[in-house]
């Protein structure tokens, strides 16, 4: 079977420069989503705007597994800061995944967990996760490789930012990386979700979220471009 690697990102300014930057780009729209299939340094890719949130997050995976044959997922985009050593601008690579608004507590599972099922915290690929180092290390980025969160909801709460540190060992929190994980493992999927910072999910986004929206996408995009230029080594 032939590598066809998915893109994706949750809006517009996260993947424009990918779709740029491909040759032979055929578009399919399913589920309202454009797909758009073609070539991009070498390797077969389908890229992709999933929107925000976990379904749409979820379901976009789902569809790229079943319809397009990938066997590889990328997530590309920005996140709020929730490790306090983060600032705006550096990158957190996901070693694992999990949803912080998974909240079954009342009935004595620690937050994050899914009830009944034997994995939660959803592993990122090891050879995907070291393409993504290798990247930020030749490009000088400042990054941290650690836990990403997901829950549909934007974090501006400093007590909020300082639960999910504490209690929950995050890196980040953002709104579709936990579901592109779970689609994935239960896939066997490798995957990887790569997040530039934004803001500091403190209560500060409207301030920062604008601004820095494009440059940590360009950031992101970047790093993307790296790893697929350096694929097969």
């Amino acid at each position: 079977m032939s590598q066809v690697i998915g893109l994706i990102g949750a809006m517009d300014e996260e993947i424009e420069l990918l779709l740029s930057g491909m040759q032979t780009a055929r578009k399919t729209v399913k589920a309202g989503i454009t797909y758009t299939e073609g070539m991009l340094h070498g390797h077969r890719v389908v890229v992709c705007k999933s929107g925000v949130g976990k379904v749409n997050a979820a379901v976009t995976t789902q569809i790229l597994i079943d319809r397009f044959g990938v066997n590889s997922v990328i997530f590309t985009g920005v996140a709020g800061a929730v490790n306090p050593e983060l600032n705006i601008g550096d990158i957190v690579i996901s070693s694992t995944c999990m949803q912080h608004d998974m909240d079954v507590t009342p009935l004595g599972f620690a937050r994050g967990i899914i009830p009944y099922q034997d994995i939660s915290e959803f592993a990122a690929d090891s050879r995907l996760i070291q393409l993504a180092e290798m990247a930020c290390r030749a490009r000088g980025d400042r990054y941290l490789t650690g836990k990403v969160l997901s829950g549909d909801q934007f974090v501006a709460s400093r007590e909020t930012v300082t639960t999910l540190y504490t209690e929950m060992g995050g890196a980040c929190t953002e709104m579709e990386g936990a579901a592109v994980a779970q689609a994935c493992h239960m896939n066997g999927a490798p995957f990887v979700v790569l997040r530039s910072m934004s803001d500091k999910a403190d209560g500060s986004a409207h301030v920062n979220f604008a601004e820095f929206t494009v440059e940590a996408s360009h950031r992101s995009h970047q790093i993307v471009e790296y790893m697929l230029q350096h694929f097969d080594t």
